[in-house]
């Protein structure tokens, strides 16, 4: 069913990819925009954003697009604004920044803990930060955050900034739900495992598995019980469901995308 979206101003951060291939922000980005939204694309590299641009222009559509860091109070706060001047409201945010990094707490510097938390925790602090007032000012709106199946269980390897960022970002979006409900704006999040992305190719093969990426596939998918790989379309397609009139009446949960692996015991 098309047009679910239709009318609907978005912004999505993370809307770029680090290769070819539908990861979370891209695929986010083309099923928003293939379902009728107007789509603000953001993200802290212009070529990173690149092939995002080429696919929506296939769907007969020249995609909005703005570089600032997600991170940075200023530049999140310029970003709405510009979104906000250019299609004078905004109706959806999807919250996408993000990424692992391997270590528990002796391992990992304290430079790294840091970082981490601002990439996958703070930047949703921010974002929702300068957005809401906006929403609040329409009575309606809709925030869709992406955490990770290592925010609920151990996923096979230690990365404790990021498990514990991601169970953040899950529970940040159910106090914004509380808070926000009778204000017309809804809170939900899209909790993905472990889909092939080309994150897989570019940077979680030489940190999990000294460069194998078939290797690590296969590490992979023996923890899912569907016996195959999800991508950035099944993060999307869940994406689409939460910020679409279908989900009027939920807020303040989840969507656990990870092809039965978190229900697995062992």
């Amino acid at each position: 069913m098309a047009g679910r979206l239709e009318g609907k101003i978005v912004i999505v951060t993370g809307a770029g990819c680090v290769g070819p291939g539908w990861g979370n922000g891209r695929a986010i980005t083309y099923r928003f925009v293939e379902e009728g939204a107007s789509v603000f694309a953001v993200d802290r590299s212009a070529d990173a954003l690149d092939e995002t641009v080429e696919r929506t222009a296939k769907l007969g559509v020249k995609l909005e697009t703005c570089i600032a860091d997600m991170t940075d109070s200023a530049s999140v706060k310029a970003m709405v604004d510009a979104c906000a001047r250019k299609y004078g409201r905004v109706d959806i945010l999807v919250n996408n920044v993000g990424g692992s990094a391997a270590g528990g707490p002796v391992e990992m510097s304290e430079d790294v803990w840091d970082a981490q938390v601002d990439k996958n925790l703070k930047s949703v602090f921010l974002t929702c930060k300068h957005t809401l007032p906006l929403m609040e000012l329409q009575r309606d709106g809709a925030i869709v955050n992406v955490a990770s199946t290592s925010g609920l269980r151990w996923t096979g390897s230690a990365q404790i900034a990021y498990a514990a960022t991601k169970a953040g970002v899950i529970q940040t979006s159910k106090v914004i739900a509380m808070q926000y409900a009778p204000k017309g704006i809804r809170v939900n999040t899209v909790v993905p495992g472990q889909l092939h992305t080309p994150l897989v190719e570019a940077r979680l093969a030489d940190q999990r598995a000294g460069g194998d990426v078939g290797k690590l596939l296969e590490q992979r998918l023996a923890r899912i019980p569907l016996g195959f790989m999800g991508d950035g379309r099944d993060t999307a397609n869940a994406a689409v469901y939460l910020a679409s009139e279908e989900a009027r009446w939920v807020t303040g949960t989840e969507i656990v995308i990870d092809g039965g692996m978190t229900a697995r015991a062992g």
